[in-house]
Protein backbone atom coordinates (compact mmCIF):
# COMPACT_ATOMS: atom_id res chain seq x y z
CA UNK A 1 0.00 0.00 0.00
CA UNK A 2 2.92 2.27 0.61
CA UNK A 3 6.62 2.45 -0.01
CA UNK A 4 9.69 3.26 2.05
CA UNK A 5 10.44 6.85 2.81
CA UNK A 6 13.79 6.75 1.09
CA UNK A 7 15.26 8.80 3.94
CA UNK A 8 19.03 8.58 3.46
CA UNK A 9 20.98 6.83 6.15
CA UNK A 10 23.40 9.10 8.01
CA UNK A 11 26.77 9.13 6.29
CA UNK A 12 28.62 9.09 9.57
CA UNK A 13 27.66 8.76 13.20
CA UNK A 14 28.51 11.61 15.56
CA UNK A 15 31.59 10.75 17.57
CA UNK A 16 30.82 9.86 21.16
CA UNK A 17 34.21 8.36 21.94
CA UNK A 18 35.12 4.76 22.74
CA UNK A 19 32.87 2.30 24.48
CA UNK A 20 31.70 3.83 27.73
CA UNK A 21 29.03 3.18 30.29
CA UNK A 22 25.72 4.88 29.62
CA UNK A 23 22.16 4.33 30.74
CA UNK A 24 19.52 2.76 28.57
CA UNK A 25 17.70 6.07 28.38
CA UNK A 26 20.76 7.83 27.02
CA UNK A 27 21.53 5.00 24.60
CA UNK A 28 17.98 5.20 23.24
CA UNK A 29 18.01 8.96 22.72
CA UNK A 30 21.46 8.81 21.13
CA UNK A 31 20.28 6.14 18.69
CA UNK A 32 17.19 8.14 17.77
CA UNK A 33 19.29 11.26 17.14
CA UNK A 34 21.80 9.39 14.98
CA UNK A 35 18.92 8.10 12.85
CA UNK A 36 17.69 11.62 12.19
CA UNK A 37 14.98 12.09 14.82
CA UNK A 38 14.50 15.79 15.52
CA UNK A 39 11.05 15.79 17.13
CA UNK A 40 9.30 13.36 19.47
CA UNK A 41 5.74 13.33 20.80
CA UNK A 42 4.78 11.95 24.17
CA UNK A 43 4.02 12.35 27.85
CA UNK A 44 6.59 11.87 30.61
CA UNK A 45 5.79 9.43 33.38
CA UNK A 46 7.42 7.88 36.41
CA UNK A 47 9.10 5.10 34.44
CA UNK A 48 10.41 7.02 31.38
CA UNK A 49 12.12 10.02 32.98
CA UNK A 50 15.58 8.78 32.03
CA UNK A 51 14.58 9.12 28.37
CA UNK A 52 13.41 12.69 28.85
CA UNK A 53 16.62 13.63 30.66
CA UNK A 54 18.63 13.32 27.43
CA UNK A 55 16.32 14.70 24.71
CA UNK A 56 17.60 18.25 24.82
CA UNK A 57 21.27 17.26 24.80
CA UNK A 58 20.79 15.31 21.58
CA UNK A 59 18.79 18.04 19.86
CA UNK A 60 15.39 16.34 19.94
CA UNK A 61 12.49 18.73 20.40
CA UNK A 62 9.47 17.46 22.27
CA UNK A 63 5.74 18.05 21.88
CA UNK A 64 3.51 17.15 24.83
CA UNK A 65 -0.06 16.27 23.83
CA UNK A 66 -2.71 15.81 26.46
CA UNK A 67 -3.25 12.11 25.79
CA UNK A 68 -1.04 9.33 24.43
CA UNK A 69 -3.51 8.61 21.65
CA UNK A 70 -3.05 12.23 20.59
CA UNK A 71 0.72 11.70 20.67
CA UNK A 72 0.33 8.76 18.31
CA UNK A 73 -1.90 10.59 15.83
CA UNK A 74 0.37 13.64 15.90
CA UNK A 75 3.46 11.51 15.23
CA UNK A 76 1.57 9.71 12.44
CA UNK A 77 0.72 12.99 10.69
CA UNK A 78 4.24 14.30 11.29
CA UNK A 79 5.55 11.28 9.38
CA UNK A 80 3.09 11.64 6.51
CA UNK A 81 3.90 15.32 5.99
CA UNK A 82 7.64 15.39 6.75
CA UNK A 83 8.72 12.18 5.05
CA UNK A 84 10.55 11.17 8.25
CA UNK A 85 9.54 8.58 10.79
CA UNK A 86 7.27 9.78 13.56
CA UNK A 87 8.51 9.01 17.08
CA UNK A 88 6.30 8.76 20.17
CA UNK A 89 7.37 8.14 23.77
CA UNK A 90 5.05 6.63 26.36
CA UNK A 91 5.44 5.22 29.83
CA UNK A 92 4.37 1.75 30.90
CA UNK A 93 0.98 0.07 31.08
CA UNK A 94 -2.04 2.31 30.50
CA UNK A 95 -0.01 4.90 28.58
CA UNK A 96 1.14 2.30 26.06
CA UNK A 97 -2.38 0.93 25.69
CA UNK A 98 -3.63 4.49 25.18
CA UNK A 99 -1.45 4.82 22.08
CA UNK A 100 -2.38 1.41 20.70
CA UNK A 101 -5.30 2.78 18.65
CA UNK A 102 -2.97 5.21 16.92
CA UNK A 103 -0.49 2.41 16.23
CA UNK A 104 -3.30 0.38 14.67
CA UNK A 105 -4.19 3.31 12.44
CA UNK A 106 -0.57 3.73 11.35
CA UNK A 107 -0.39 0.02 10.54
CA UNK A 108 -3.54 0.24 8.42
CA UNK A 109 -2.25 3.25 6.48
CA UNK A 110 1.41 2.13 6.16
CA UNK A 111 2.86 4.96 8.23
CA UNK A 112 6.38 4.75 9.74
CA UNK A 113 5.70 5.31 13.43
CA UNK A 114 8.13 4.30 16.17
CA UNK A 115 6.76 3.98 19.70
CA UNK A 116 9.26 3.56 22.53
CA UNK A 117 8.29 2.70 26.07
CA UNK A 118 9.64 1.24 29.29
CA UNK A 119 8.56 -2.25 30.27
CA UNK A 120 8.60 -4.40 33.36
CA UNK A 121 12.11 -5.13 34.73
CA UNK A 122 14.26 -7.81 33.10
CA UNK A 123 13.68 -10.36 35.85
CA UNK A 124 10.13 -9.38 36.68
CA UNK A 125 8.26 -12.51 37.79
CA UNK A 126 5.39 -13.83 35.71
CA UNK A 127 3.12 -13.74 38.73
CA UNK A 128 1.78 -10.26 39.49
CA UNK A 129 3.58 -8.28 42.16
CA UNK A 130 1.60 -5.05 42.23
CA UNK A 131 4.32 -2.98 40.55
CA UNK A 132 3.11 0.37 39.23
CA UNK A 133 1.56 0.06 35.73
CA UNK A 134 2.12 -3.69 35.81
CA UNK A 135 0.53 -5.69 32.99
CA UNK A 136 1.06 -9.24 31.83
CA UNK A 137 2.59 -8.54 28.45
CA UNK A 138 3.14 -5.15 26.85
CA UNK A 139 4.97 -6.59 23.84
CA UNK A 140 2.25 -9.17 23.29
CA UNK A 141 -0.34 -6.39 23.21
CA UNK A 142 1.65 -4.26 20.77
CA UNK A 143 2.35 -7.16 18.41
CA UNK A 144 -1.36 -7.15 17.66
CA UNK A 145 -1.20 -3.66 16.10
CA UNK A 146 2.46 -3.06 15.14
CA UNK A 147 4.76 -4.70 12.60
CA UNK A 148 6.90 -5.84 15.50
CA UNK A 149 7.53 -5.25 19.21
CA UNK A 150 11.17 -5.62 20.25
CA UNK A 151 11.90 -6.04 23.97
CA UNK A 152 15.61 -5.51 24.52
CA UNK A 153 17.65 -7.44 27.05
CA UNK A 154 20.68 -5.15 27.39
CA UNK A 155 21.62 -1.51 26.96
CA UNK A 156 23.90 -2.51 24.06
CA UNK A 157 20.91 -4.02 22.21
CA UNK A 158 18.97 -0.73 22.19
CA UNK A 159 20.93 0.66 19.24
CA UNK A 160 20.27 -2.50 17.22
CA UNK A 161 16.56 -2.32 17.99
CA UNK A 162 16.34 1.29 16.79
CA UNK A 163 18.30 0.42 13.65
CA UNK A 164 15.91 -2.49 13.03
CA UNK A 165 12.93 -0.10 13.07
CA UNK A 166 14.53 2.29 10.60
CA UNK A 167 15.50 -0.58 8.30
CA UNK A 168 11.81 -1.51 8.23
CA UNK A 169 10.85 2.07 7.39
CA UNK A 170 13.45 2.29 4.61
CA UNK A 171 13.28 -1.07 2.88
CA UNK A 172 9.86 -2.63 3.51
CA UNK A 173 6.28 -1.51 3.56
CA UNK A 174 6.59 1.10 6.34
CA UNK A 175 4.51 0.19 9.34
CA UNK A 176 4.71 1.04 13.04
CA UNK A 177 7.21 -0.56 15.38
CA UNK A 178 7.47 -0.71 19.17
CA UNK A 179 10.63 -0.89 21.25
CA UNK A 180 10.30 -1.87 24.91
CA UNK A 181 13.15 -1.19 27.31
CA UNK A 182 12.88 -2.83 30.74
CA UNK A 183 12.70 -0.01 33.23
CA UNK A 184 15.73 -1.24 35.15
CA UNK A 185 17.79 -1.02 31.90
CA UNK A 186 16.69 2.57 31.37
CA UNK A 187 18.46 3.56 34.57
CA UNK A 188 21.31 1.02 34.44
CA UNK A 189 24.71 2.11 33.10
CA UNK A 190 26.38 -0.49 30.88
CA UNK A 191 29.29 -0.31 28.42
CA UNK A 192 28.03 0.71 24.97
CA UNK A 193 30.01 1.24 21.76
CA UNK A 194 29.13 3.41 18.78
CA UNK A 195 25.46 3.51 17.86
CA UNK A 196 24.57 0.92 15.26
CA UNK A 197 23.35 2.59 12.08
CA UNK A 198 20.87 1.04 9.73
CA UNK A 199 22.77 -0.10 6.63
CA UNK A 200 22.50 1.98 3.46
CA UNK A 201 19.63 0.75 1.31
CA UNK A 202 18.65 1.12 -2.30
CA UNK A 203 15.04 1.10 -3.52
CA UNK A 204 13.85 -2.25 -4.81
CA UNK A 205 13.97 -2.23 -8.60
CA UNK A 206 11.31 -4.03 -10.67
CA UNK A 207 12.09 -7.26 -12.50
CA UNK A 208 12.91 -6.41 -16.12
CA UNK A 209 10.85 -9.28 -17.55
CA UNK A 210 7.79 -8.13 -15.61
CA UNK A 211 8.33 -4.57 -16.82
CA UNK A 212 8.45 -5.82 -20.41
CA UNK A 213 5.16 -7.67 -19.94
CA UNK A 214 3.53 -4.65 -18.34
CA UNK A 215 4.75 -2.28 -21.07
CA UNK A 216 3.45 -4.62 -23.74
CA UNK A 217 0.03 -4.74 -22.07
CA UNK A 218 -0.13 -0.97 -21.57
CA UNK A 219 0.94 -0.13 -25.11
CA UNK A 220 -1.70 -2.51 -26.50
CA UNK A 221 -4.45 -1.22 -24.19
CA UNK A 222 -7.40 0.61 -25.70
CA UNK A 223 -9.10 1.40 -22.39
CA UNK A 224 -6.39 1.69 -19.69
CA UNK A 225 -6.88 3.18 -16.23
CA UNK A 226 -4.56 4.03 -13.32
CA UNK A 227 -5.72 3.24 -9.77
CA UNK A 228 -3.45 5.00 -7.27
CA UNK A 229 -3.12 4.31 -3.55
CA UNK A 230 -0.89 5.79 -0.88
CA UNK A 231 2.09 3.78 -2.09
CA UNK A 232 2.19 5.83 -5.30
CA UNK A 233 2.76 9.17 -3.57
CA UNK A 234 6.51 9.41 -4.07
CA UNK A 235 5.99 8.58 -7.74
CA UNK A 236 3.46 11.37 -8.30
CA UNK A 237 5.21 12.96 -11.28
CA UNK A 238 5.57 9.61 -13.04
CA UNK A 239 1.91 8.75 -12.39
CA UNK A 240 0.83 11.96 -14.09
CA UNK A 241 3.24 11.53 -16.99
CA UNK A 242 2.14 7.93 -17.57
CA UNK A 243 -1.53 8.86 -17.41
CA UNK A 244 -0.90 11.54 -20.04
CA UNK A 245 1.17 9.17 -22.17
CA UNK A 246 -1.55 6.50 -22.13
CA UNK A 247 -4.52 8.88 -22.11
CA UNK A 248 -5.65 6.91 -19.06
CA UNK A 249 -8.12 8.25 -16.51
CA UNK A 250 -6.93 8.19 -12.88
CA UNK A 251 -8.90 6.93 -9.87
CA UNK A 252 -7.47 7.13 -6.35
CA UNK A 253 -8.10 5.67 -2.94
CA UNK A 254 -8.44 7.89 0.13
CA UNK A 255 -4.71 7.52 0.83
CA UNK A 256 -3.93 8.32 -2.81
CA UNK A 257 -5.98 11.50 -2.80
CA UNK A 258 -4.23 14.31 -4.66
CA UNK A 259 -1.33 12.28 -6.10
CA UNK A 260 -2.62 13.51 -9.45
CA UNK A 261 -4.30 16.89 -9.15
CA UNK A 262 -8.03 16.34 -8.79
CA UNK A 263 -8.66 19.27 -11.13
CA UNK A 264 -6.74 17.52 -13.92
CA UNK A 265 -8.93 16.53 -16.92
CA UNK A 266 -8.03 12.84 -16.48
CA UNK A 267 -8.73 12.72 -12.74
CA UNK A 268 -11.83 11.00 -11.39
CA UNK A 269 -10.62 11.60 -7.83
CA UNK A 270 -11.48 9.46 -4.83
CA UNK A 271 -14.14 7.38 -6.55
CA UNK A 272 -13.49 3.68 -6.00
CA UNK A 273 -16.59 3.58 -3.79
CA UNK A 274 -18.83 4.73 -6.65
CA UNK A 275 -20.95 1.94 -8.23
CA UNK A 276 -20.73 3.73 -11.59
CA UNK A 277 -16.94 3.85 -11.38
CA UNK A 278 -16.75 0.21 -10.30
CA UNK A 279 -18.87 -0.85 -13.31
CA UNK A 280 -16.66 1.26 -15.55
CA UNK A 281 -13.51 -0.34 -14.11
CA UNK A 282 -14.87 -3.76 -14.96
CA UNK A 283 -14.87 -2.72 -18.63
CA UNK A 284 -11.24 -1.50 -18.70
CA UNK A 285 -8.90 -3.78 -20.65
CA UNK A 286 -5.84 -2.90 -18.51
CA UNK A 287 -5.86 -1.69 -14.89
CA UNK A 288 -2.58 -0.43 -13.46
CA UNK A 289 -2.95 -0.42 -9.65
CA UNK A 290 -0.10 1.27 -7.79
CA UNK A 291 0.38 1.03 -4.02
CA UNK A 292 -3.18 0.07 -3.14
CA UNK A 293 -4.81 -2.91 -1.45
CA UNK A 294 -8.05 -2.62 -3.46
CA UNK A 295 -9.70 -3.54 -0.17
CA UNK A 296 -13.03 -2.94 1.54
CA UNK A 297 -11.79 0.33 3.03
CA UNK A 298 -11.05 1.55 -0.52
CA UNK A 299 -14.25 0.24 -2.11
CA UNK A 300 -16.66 0.78 0.81
CA UNK A 301 -18.06 -2.66 0.01
CA UNK A 302 -17.11 -6.24 0.80
CA UNK A 303 -15.25 -8.40 -1.66
CA UNK A 304 -12.75 -7.37 -4.32
CA UNK A 305 -13.86 -5.35 -7.35
CA UNK A 306 -14.81 -7.08 -10.57
CA UNK A 307 -12.04 -6.50 -13.11
CA UNK A 308 -12.29 -8.22 -16.47
CA UNK A 309 -9.10 -6.76 -17.93
CA UNK A 310 -5.43 -7.36 -17.21
CA UNK A 311 -4.45 -6.30 -13.71
CA UNK A 312 -0.92 -4.92 -13.28
CA UNK A 313 -0.07 -4.37 -9.61
CA UNK A 314 2.86 -2.28 -8.39
CA UNK A 315 3.61 -2.67 -4.69
CA UNK A 316 6.58 -2.96 -2.38
CA UNK A 317 4.75 -5.65 -0.40
CA UNK A 318 4.87 -9.03 -2.20
CA UNK A 319 1.77 -10.19 -0.30
CA UNK A 320 -0.32 -7.58 -2.12
CA UNK A 321 0.13 -9.47 -5.39
CA UNK A 322 -2.15 -12.19 -4.04
CA UNK A 323 -4.32 -10.32 -1.54
CA UNK A 324 -7.87 -9.75 -2.73
CA UNK A 325 -7.26 -9.61 -6.46
CA UNK A 326 -4.33 -11.60 -7.77
CA UNK A 327 -2.09 -9.66 -10.13
CA UNK A 328 -1.86 -10.83 -13.73
CA UNK A 329 1.45 -8.97 -13.97
CA UNK A 330 3.10 -8.48 -10.54
CA UNK A 331 5.67 -5.72 -10.11
CA UNK A 332 7.15 -6.00 -6.63
CA UNK A 333 9.18 -2.83 -6.50
CA UNK A 334 9.56 0.74 -5.35
CA UNK A 335 6.75 2.61 -7.09
CA UNK A 336 9.00 5.37 -8.35
CA UNK A 337 11.39 2.96 -10.06
CA UNK A 338 8.55 0.88 -11.48
CA UNK A 339 6.65 3.87 -12.87
CA UNK A 340 9.84 5.34 -14.31
CA UNK A 341 10.54 2.09 -16.16
CA UNK A 342 6.94 1.80 -17.39
CA UNK A 343 6.95 5.37 -18.66
CA UNK A 344 10.24 4.86 -20.50
CA UNK A 345 8.95 1.65 -22.07
CA UNK A 346 5.68 3.19 -23.16
CA UNK A 347 7.55 6.07 -24.77
CA UNK A 348 9.71 3.56 -26.66
CA UNK A 349 12.94 5.21 -25.57
CA UNK A 350 16.28 3.52 -25.90
CA UNK A 351 17.38 5.19 -22.70
CA UNK A 352 15.12 3.99 -19.89
CA UNK A 353 16.14 6.82 -17.57
CA UNK A 354 13.51 9.50 -17.19
CA UNK A 355 14.35 12.50 -15.03
CA UNK A 356 11.35 14.26 -13.58
CA UNK A 357 10.85 16.56 -10.62
CA UNK A 358 8.87 15.30 -7.66
CA UNK A 359 5.55 16.86 -8.60
CA UNK A 360 5.81 18.86 -11.82
CA UNK A 361 6.08 17.29 -15.25
CA UNK A 362 7.64 19.71 -17.75
CA UNK A 363 5.43 20.32 -20.74
CA UNK A 364 8.13 19.27 -23.21
CA UNK A 365 8.38 15.87 -21.48
CA UNK A 366 4.67 15.09 -21.83
CA UNK A 367 3.42 14.43 -25.37
CA UNK A 368 0.38 16.50 -26.26
CA UNK A 369 -2.55 14.18 -26.84
CA UNK A 370 -5.27 16.80 -26.73
CA UNK A 371 -6.10 16.30 -30.40
CA UNK A 372 -6.06 12.53 -30.33
CA UNK A 373 -9.30 10.62 -30.34
CA UNK A 374 -8.36 8.42 -27.39
CA UNK A 375 -7.22 11.35 -25.29
CA UNK A 376 -10.46 13.16 -25.96
CA UNK A 377 -12.48 10.07 -25.11
CA UNK A 378 -10.55 9.62 -21.85
CA UNK A 379 -11.27 13.19 -20.79
CA UNK A 380 -14.93 12.79 -21.68
CA UNK A 381 -14.99 9.57 -19.63
CA UNK A 382 -13.50 11.36 -16.62
CA UNK A 383 -16.02 14.20 -16.80
CA UNK A 384 -18.91 11.75 -17.23
CA UNK A 385 -17.80 9.60 -14.31
CA UNK A 386 -17.34 12.56 -12.00
CA UNK A 387 -20.89 13.56 -12.88
CA UNK A 388 -22.26 10.06 -12.32
CA UNK A 389 -20.46 9.78 -8.99
CA UNK A 390 -21.95 13.07 -7.86
CA UNK A 391 -25.43 12.14 -9.06
CA UNK A 392 -25.38 8.82 -7.20
CA UNK A 393 -25.06 10.51 -3.83
CA UNK A 394 -26.29 14.04 -4.47
CA UNK A 395 -29.05 13.69 -1.90
CA UNK A 396 -26.51 12.82 0.74
CA UNK A 397 -23.33 14.70 -0.25
CA UNK A 398 -24.55 17.94 -1.79
CA UNK A 399 -25.19 19.55 1.59
CA UNK A 400 -21.45 19.71 2.31
CA UNK A 401 -20.21 20.73 -1.14
CA UNK A 402 -20.74 24.54 -0.87
CA UNK A 403 -18.96 24.59 2.49
CA UNK A 404 -16.06 22.54 1.12
CA UNK A 405 -15.79 24.92 -1.84
CA UNK A 406 -15.55 27.74 0.70
CA UNK A 407 -12.71 25.93 2.48
CA UNK A 408 -10.89 25.35 -0.79
CA UNK A 409 -11.28 29.00 -1.82
CA UNK A 410 -9.38 30.18 1.26
CA UNK A 411 -6.56 27.64 1.40
CA UNK A 412 -3.23 27.69 -0.41
CA UNK A 413 -2.52 24.95 -2.93
CA UNK A 414 0.01 23.33 -0.55
CA UNK A 415 -2.24 23.37 2.50
CA UNK A 416 -2.52 20.24 4.66
CA UNK A 417 -6.04 19.11 5.53
CA UNK A 418 -6.54 16.55 8.28
CA UNK A 419 -9.69 14.52 8.42
CA UNK A 420 -11.72 12.44 10.84
CA UNK A 421 -14.00 9.43 10.47
CA UNK A 422 -16.94 11.77 10.03
CA UNK A 423 -19.63 11.99 7.37
CA UNK A 424 -18.50 15.48 6.36
CA UNK A 425 -15.07 13.99 5.63
CA UNK A 426 -15.59 10.62 3.94
CA UNK A 427 -18.83 11.55 2.13
CA UNK A 428 -17.97 15.22 1.75
CA UNK A 429 -14.30 16.15 1.57
CA UNK A 430 -12.78 12.94 0.19
CA UNK A 431 -14.69 13.04 -3.11
CA UNK A 432 -15.59 16.74 -3.27
CA UNK A 433 -12.68 18.84 -1.91
CA UNK A 434 -10.01 18.90 -4.65
CA UNK A 435 -6.35 18.47 -3.67
CA UNK A 436 -3.20 18.43 -5.77
CA UNK A 437 0.22 16.82 -5.27
CA UNK A 438 1.62 19.95 -3.65
CA UNK A 439 -0.98 19.68 -0.87
CA UNK A 440 -1.96 16.80 1.42
CA UNK A 441 -5.15 15.29 2.73
CA UNK A 442 -4.64 13.02 5.75
CA UNK A 443 -7.46 10.59 6.49
CA UNK A 444 -7.64 7.64 8.92
CA UNK A 445 -8.43 4.95 6.36
CA UNK A 446 -8.91 1.26 7.06
CA UNK A 447 -8.71 1.17 10.85
CA UNK A 448 -11.13 4.09 10.82
CA UNK A 449 -10.35 5.62 14.18
CA UNK A 450 -12.25 8.56 15.61
CA UNK A 451 -10.46 11.61 16.99
CA UNK A 452 -7.65 11.67 14.41
CA UNK A 453 -8.11 15.11 12.84
CA UNK A 454 -7.16 17.51 15.65
CA UNK A 455 -3.98 15.82 16.98
CA UNK A 456 -2.97 14.98 13.41
CA UNK A 457 -3.23 18.68 12.58
CA UNK A 458 -0.87 19.43 15.49
CA UNK A 459 1.61 16.91 14.11
CA UNK A 460 1.27 18.22 10.55
CA UNK A 461 1.83 21.82 11.66
CA UNK A 462 4.87 20.72 13.68
CA UNK A 463 6.29 19.08 10.56
CA UNK A 464 5.46 21.99 8.24
CA UNK A 465 5.14 25.21 10.25
CA UNK A 466 5.16 27.34 7.10
CA UNK A 467 2.13 25.65 5.53
CA UNK A 468 -1.54 26.18 6.29
CA UNK A 469 -3.08 23.28 8.22
CA UNK A 470 -6.83 22.82 8.74
CA UNK A 471 -8.65 20.04 10.61
CA UNK A 472 -12.08 18.80 9.49
CA UNK A 473 -14.19 16.85 11.97
CA UNK A 474 -17.62 16.06 13.29
CA UNK A 475 -18.78 16.83 16.80
CA UNK A 476 -18.64 13.17 17.87
CA UNK A 477 -15.11 12.55 16.61
CA UNK A 478 -13.76 15.85 17.89
CA UNK A 479 -14.70 14.96 21.45
CA UNK A 480 -12.46 11.89 21.34
CA UNK A 481 -9.43 14.19 21.33
CA UNK A 482 -10.71 17.73 21.98
CA UNK A 483 -8.16 18.10 24.78
CA UNK A 484 -5.47 18.58 22.13
CA UNK A 485 -6.76 22.14 21.72
CA UNK A 486 -4.62 22.78 24.81
CA UNK A 487 -1.58 21.45 22.93
CA UNK A 488 -2.26 23.75 19.99
CA UNK A 489 -2.69 26.71 22.34
CA UNK A 490 0.59 25.97 24.08
CA UNK A 491 2.37 25.73 20.72
CA UNK A 492 0.64 28.94 19.50
CA UNK A 493 -0.58 27.27 16.32
CA UNK A 494 -2.84 29.14 13.86
CA UNK A 495 -5.02 26.07 13.51
CA UNK A 496 -8.61 26.20 12.26
CA UNK A 497 -10.74 23.22 13.32
CA UNK A 498 -13.92 23.06 11.22
CA UNK A 499 -16.59 20.97 12.95
CA UNK A 500 -19.81 19.92 11.26
CA UNK A 501 -22.09 19.42 14.25
CA UNK A 502 -24.93 16.94 13.71
CA UNK A 503 -25.58 16.37 17.41
CA UNK A 504 -23.95 12.97 17.77
CA UNK A 505 -22.84 9.96 15.76
CA UNK A 506 -24.61 10.73 12.50
CA UNK A 507 -23.35 7.77 10.50
CA UNK A 508 -24.44 5.21 13.09
CA UNK A 509 -27.75 7.04 13.51
CA UNK A 510 -28.36 6.72 9.75
CA UNK A 511 -27.33 3.05 9.72
CA UNK A 512 -29.76 2.28 12.53
CA UNK A 513 -32.55 4.04 10.68
CA UNK A 514 -31.70 2.18 7.46
CA UNK A 515 -32.13 -1.12 9.34
CA UNK A 516 -35.52 -0.03 10.57
CA UNK A 517 -34.21 0.28 14.13
CA UNK A 518 -35.00 3.07 16.53
CA UNK A 519 -31.77 5.06 16.92
CA UNK A 520 -30.28 4.57 20.36
CA UNK A 521 -27.14 5.93 22.04
CA UNK A 522 -26.25 8.12 19.07
CA UNK A 523 -27.64 11.52 20.09
CA UNK A 524 -25.21 13.47 22.24
CA UNK A 525 -25.92 16.24 24.69
CA UNK A 526 -25.25 19.53 22.87
CA UNK A 527 -21.88 21.13 23.61
CA UNK A 528 -21.01 24.76 23.03
CA UNK A 529 -17.82 24.01 21.13
CA UNK A 530 -16.97 27.70 20.74
CA UNK A 531 -17.06 28.17 24.51
CA UNK A 532 -15.03 25.00 24.98
CA UNK A 533 -12.36 26.32 22.60
CA UNK A 534 -12.20 29.59 24.54
CA UNK A 535 -11.90 27.65 27.81
CA UNK A 536 -8.73 26.06 26.46
CA UNK A 537 -7.36 29.48 25.47
CA UNK A 538 -8.34 29.33 21.81
CA UNK A 539 -11.10 30.95 19.78
CA UNK A 540 -14.56 29.83 18.76
CA UNK A 541 -16.90 30.88 15.96
CA UNK A 542 -20.08 29.66 14.30
CA UNK A 543 -20.54 29.63 10.53
CA UNK A 544 -24.06 29.09 9.25
CA UNK A 545 -23.33 29.79 5.57
CA UNK A 546 -20.45 28.96 3.21
CA UNK A 547 -19.52 32.64 3.02
CA UNK A 548 -19.41 32.86 6.82
CA UNK A 549 -17.19 29.77 6.90
CA UNK A 550 -14.76 31.32 4.41
CA UNK A 551 -14.57 34.50 6.49
CA UNK A 552 -14.10 32.59 9.76
CA UNK A 553 -11.41 30.42 8.19
CA UNK A 554 -9.54 33.47 6.94
CA UNK A 555 -9.54 34.97 10.44
CA UNK A 556 -8.50 31.68 12.02
CA UNK A 557 -5.44 31.38 9.80
CA UNK A 558 -4.27 34.84 10.87
CA UNK A 559 -4.13 34.29 14.64
CA UNK A 560 -1.66 32.26 16.69
CA UNK A 561 -4.17 30.07 18.52
CA UNK A 562 -6.54 27.30 17.39
CA UNK A 563 -10.05 28.30 16.35
CA UNK A 564 -12.99 25.91 16.47
CA UNK A 565 -15.46 26.87 13.73
CA UNK A 566 -18.79 25.15 14.29
CA UNK A 567 -21.03 24.55 11.28
CA UNK A 568 -24.47 23.48 12.58
CA UNK A 569 -25.78 20.65 10.41
CA UNK A 570 -29.32 22.04 10.48
CA UNK A 571 -28.01 24.97 8.42
CA UNK A 572 -26.20 22.60 6.04
CA UNK A 573 -29.14 20.40 5.09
Amino acid sequence: MSEPLGEPAPTAAPSYGPAAAMTGGKALVRALAVHGTRTAFGIPGTHNLEIYRHLDRYGIAHVTPRHEQGAGYAADAYARVSGRAGVAITTTGPALLNIAAAVGQAHSDSVPLLVVSPGMPLRHPRLPTGLLHEMRGQSEAMRGVAAFSHRVSSVEEIGAAVARAFVLFDTERPRPAHIEIPLDLLEAAEPVGQTQLRPPSVPRAPHSAMIDQAVQALRAARRPVLVLGGGARRAAAYCLALAEELSAPVVTTANGKGIVAETHPLSIGVSLHSPSVQRWLADRDVVLAVGTELAESDLWSTGPPVLNGTLIRVDLDPAQMYAGLQADIPLVADARLALEALLAGCRERDDHTVSLPEHDVPEHDVPEHGASERAGAARVDAVRLRGLRGAETAGRDARWVPYLHAVRSVLDADAVITSDSAQCCYYGALPHLPVGPEGRYLHPTGFGTLGYALPAAVGAKTAAPGRQVVALSGDGGLQFSVQELATAVRLRLPLPVVVFDNGGYGEIRDEMAARGDTPVAVDLTPVDLSALARAYGGRGERAETPAALADALTRALAVSVPTVITVPEETVR
